[in-house]
């Protein structure tokens, strides 16, 4: 009797460990790390609404970038250069995302290596809500379509983001999200991060 509690026991505190490894919204405060083959990024909340990302490549130089929300680019740095993407509204007024949720927001984007010509408009449209699998664990995110334009209309970017509130983090990207030539490409397992 008493070895097959201790045996019990065992077993729901290996199950707690295994699940511990699970971030979520509490534990997202201290840091996590995505990650997929040739890349590893660590996310930790920095002040303002902001969210730094560190990536590091197996094949590219390292990469800093933070992100609005955990979901609009504001500024990247690598060795290859800077960019700053200067927002011209509020984009305090996007959060929290809701699904039906639509805005347009102009940008400015400066780089160390080219004055801005014009304005870039990025156009957010909440689709809805799905489930994402890291490995074991199962995420709650929005469907929001990206759509990056430049003054005359041409589109330089789009793609259906899959973004977790919880996490304020894009788990994976969707391209031409609803056809047949529809692709993703996401992260494959999460982590808490360990300093």
């Amino acid at each position: 009797m008493k070895a097959a509690t201790i045996g019990m026991a065992l077993l729901a505190t290996a199950g707690t460990a295994h699940g511990a490894e699970c971030v979520d919204a509490k534990t997202a405060k201290a840091g996590f790390v995505l990650e997929k083959p040739g890349i590893r990024s660590e996310f930790r909340p920095a002040s303002g609404g902001m969210v730094a990302v560190a990536n590091n490549y197996q094949s590219q130089s390292p990469q800093t970038q933070y992100l609005y929300g955990g979901l609009i680019e504001v500024f990247r740095d690598s060795d290859t250069g800077r960019l700053s993407m200067i927002p011209l509204g509020d984009l305090k007024k996007l959060f929290p995302l809701k699904a039906g949720a639509k805005s347009k927001t102009e940008f400015v984007r400066l780089s160390s290596k080219k004055a801005p010509k014009g304005t870039e408009t990025l156009a957010l449209a909440v689709k809805g809500k799905e489930t994402y699998k890291l490995g074991d664990c199962k995420y709650n995110v929005l469907t929001v379509n990206e759509t990056l334009t430049g003054d005359s209309g041409a589109v330089i970017d789009s793609f259906a983001a899959l973004y977790s509130p919880d996490l304020q983090a894009v788990l994976a990207r969707r391209y031409d999200d609803g056809t047949s030539a529809q692709s993703e490409v996401g992260f494959e397992r999460i982590q808490p991060l360990k300093e």
